[in-house]
Parts: structure tokens; sequence; C-alpha cells
């Protein structure tokens, strides 16, 4: 079944002078003009395209990709406002409408904000909100610690950043746990921490746990001898400098340290670690 606003396998029908058309549903031709048509295409051949309406409410496909297909969120630009709505540029040629009951706050040309998209019931036109809350956190939670997961940040608060976890549910990543610079509309992955009793997500932006630290060890040796097996780092070390070096919380680089320690692969040090001949 086609589904309008997404990615669709379609196999080739027939071509005319102004592009190719493809076999959507109950013999339905869907157009896909000369523009998108890959070289040396041939009669009964499939092809991913992304399908939606065209400026006239007609099916008609593309091999362009936008920032975004329905279900999913994503951070997009105002390109203009009229009486009915904002129009955002979502990477194709047709902007997508977020209708005036659909925006949290009235939306400004020239400004971005994370949207949802999804296909009006009654028109079958794709649009957005930025009501995003009626969207999240509809499905049980069924994620296990230290799953990776797909994040949208959406929004800096006094905790952390509010974001959104493989466009289901909403989660928190805390100040404290960050070591380097994230900003509103950042597409990242990112670990779930733990689900709290009131099923809020905890989410972090490096793995936890013995496979972390097993990597970690290995990457510490490894820079302890390309540096004369000794680097001016402790578990007295700021935070920014630790990550500096190794892409990694202070935390799980004192249990990698440990682990080296005891391990007697390293001494510890007042001002740094060396490593053991």
């Amino acid at each position: 079944m086609v589904q309008i606003g997404k990615y669709n396998t379609l196999e080739v029908l027939k071509k005319v002078d102004f592009g190719i058309y493809l076999k959507g549903d109950n013999n339905e031709e869907i157009l896909l003009p000369s523009r998108y048509v890959p070289h040396n295409c041939r009669l009964g051949d499939k092809i991913d395209v992304f399908v939606y309406l065209d400026s006239e409410d007609r099916i008609i496909a593309t091999t362009e990709h936008p920032y975004a297909q329905v279900g999913e969120f994503a951070y997009l630009q105002v390109k203009s406002t009229n009486r009915v709505g904002a129009f955002l540029d979502w990477g194709l040629m047709k902007d997508i409408l977020v209708p005036f009951r659909e925006q949290k706050m009235t939306m400004k040309e020239g400004y971005s904000y994370i949207v949802y998209l999804y296909v009006d019931s009654e028109s079958q036109r794709i649009a957005a909100s930025a009501k995003l809350d009626k969207y999240l956190d509809n499905v049980p939670i069924n994620y296990v610690p230290n799953q990776e997961v797909d994040i949208l940040v959406v929004q800096r608060t006094d905790l952390g950043y509010k974001v959104i976890i493989n466009n289901l549910h909403w989660g928190m990543v805390y100040h404290n746990e960050i070591f380097t610079n994230i900003e509103k509309g950042d597409k990242l992955k990112g670990y779930i921490k733990q689900i709290r009793n009131d099923e809020k997500i905890d989410v972090s932006l490096q793995p936890f746990g013995y496979e972390k630290i097993d990597a970690l060890s290995q990457q510490i040796l490894d820079v302890l001898k390309d540096n004369d097996n000794y680097l001016p780092l402790s578990d007295k070390s700021p935070a920014e400098t630790i990550y500096n070096y190794f892409s990694c919380s202070k935390k799980n680089f004192k249990k990698a340290i440990g682990a080296l320690y005891r391990k007697h692969l390293i001494l510890i040090l007042n001002n740094g670690i060396k490593a053991i001949q």
C-alpha cells in the first residue's frame, strides 16, 4: 500500500515525455517527473521514491530526500506566512504547512521550530504541528538500560536538555553529563540511562557499563603508549579536560583507570597516571 509522506518502493509502469509512471494502489499511476528519473530506468524496475501531494493535490513521487517524513520530528525554518498558517522548508519544492491551530505560538518568517509531520485525515495533505506533546508518550516504554537510541534536541532547561527519543518519547539529558556543545535541533545518538518510577526517561550521550569501560581502558592504554607512558590526568582532573582526551564522562574515566589499576597495568599518581612496563 502506498504511504503518503513516506518512502515507497514502486514499480515502473510506463515512460512518457515528462517522466515515468509508477504503480500505485488499485492500478493508480503515480508520476515521477523527468528530472528525478534515474539513468537507464526500464519498465518493470522498482524505484525507491518519496510520495507526497503536489500543489494541485495530485499524488506525485520524487527521488529527493525531505528533512523528515510523516511520523518524524524535525527542526525546520519558516519560509513564509499567510492567513492560513506558516510554510516551512522541508527540503522539497513544495513547502509544508503548519496551520494556525497547530502552532503553540505565532510562527515568524526566518525562525526555526521543532515540528511533527502528519497526514491530515480530511484532506490527505501532509502538514506539520508544533504541539509536540500530543504526538509523544503515546506508546508503552520498551527500552532497556544502555540501549542506543536516536534523539532530537528540543529545549534547554535548568536541568539539562529535553530530547525526543526515537520519535516516540520525551527524555532528558542532564547538564552534568554533557561534555560537548549541543544545540536545539541537533540529531544525535543517545543511550537509555534509566526509566524512573514516574516513567520519565533519562538519556546519556555516552554508553555506560562494562562494555564501555573495556573499550575505554584500551583507549587509555593506547594513548599512554603514545605519550611516553604518562598522562597528566587523574580522578581529580576536570571533567572537560578528561572529555577533551577521551570523549567520555569523568565517571567512566574513573571506572576505567580503576579497572586498569586493579589489573596492575597502570599506577595512579597524585598528578596523573603512568603505565606499568
